[in-house]
């Protein structure tokens, strides 16, 4: 990989993890490691292009047939795949079939960039993360053969010990803060061959550890506000993401755009964004 290297573009494809949740900004929408580290590359790029097309509860079936052709007709320099991990969760998951999916997707956006970046996905710790290791394990194990195969990227996260840290960790146990998000585009940066900004495996400071009513209370939140939802949608069928279209994707007109630094001509961060149609 070439140091300190340049693209011009970056299309992000996947699930919640890709969309942003649970980075919330004031206006209720989400930022996310993909929107952090697009804003770093047009912060050193000129005419830099960006589309997110990840939406959340996407199964690996959904983001191949979905995502995964809008995004290699787009051919940017870089495609970003994280897909796979929603299937894994499900009582039942058909591991063959997943394979097969994740290799499809590969298989499609390879040719169709300049760089493809696959990723470990981290996980937090904790007994739902140990009930779903081994299939975790398997479907990031194909992940380094695909990446060998087809010369892609892999920001390997998993097992990580900061992104391990609860306190990395939403609410809602399954998506990462604003931190965390921030450590995994510097991951994903980093990956691109660009020079490291900081440490993101850098472990958090330690800290007293909660009481054991605070503790319960927290659980009897998340069971709430979180488990129980979800087990709702799981048991009729729904899903998170029904509805919903990428960030950069126009539903009506079924095609996707892109968007650029609104101001383009003032070197620095990108303090916000513009749809191009052309």
């Amino acid at each position: 990989m070439e140091l300190n290297a340049s693209y011009t573009s970056l299309v992000a494809v996947g699930d919640s993890f890709t969309e942003g949740m649970s980075d919330l900004l004031p206006d209720g929408s989400y930022r996310g490691w993909a929107d952090v580290l697009a804003s770093r590359l047009a912060a050193r790029t000129p005419g830099f292009r960006y589309a997110n097309l990840a939406v959340r509860g996407k199964l690996i079936s959904q983001i191949v047939d979905e995502q995964v052709p809008v995004a290699a007709a787009l051919q940017p320099d870089v495609i970003t795949l994280v897909g796979g991990l929603n299937d894994t969760l499900r009582p039942k998951c058909d591991m063959g079939m997943v394979r097969g999916r994740l290799e499809e997707a590969v298989e499609r956006l390879a040719p169709s960039c300049k760089t493809l970046v696959l990723m470990r996905s981290p996980g937090r710790n904790g007994p739902v993360m140990e009930r779903f290791r081994p299939r975790m394990e398997e479907l990031f194990s194909l992940v380094g053969d695909l990446a060998e195969r087809h010369g892609a990227l892999v920001a390997d996260l998993y097992g990580a010990p900061s992104l391990g840290d609860p306190r990395m960790w939403d609410v809602d146990r399954l998506h990462l803060t604003a931190e965390g998000h921030r450590r995994v585009a510097e991951a994903v940066w980093q990956t691109l061959g660009l020079p490291a900004e900081d440490d993101w495996r850098l472990p958090m400071p330690m800290t007293p550890p909660a009481r054991w009513v605070q503790r319960r209370v927290e659980d009897i939140r998340f069971a709430r506000q979180h488990l129980m939802p979800w087990i709702g949608r799981r048991l009729t069928g729904r899903s998170s993401g029904d509805g919903r279209a990428g960030a950069q994707f126009d539903a009506g007109l079924g095609r996707a755009f892109w968007v650029t630094p609104e101001d383009a001509a003032t070197p620095g961060p990108v303090t916000g964004w513009r749809r191009l149609d052309s």
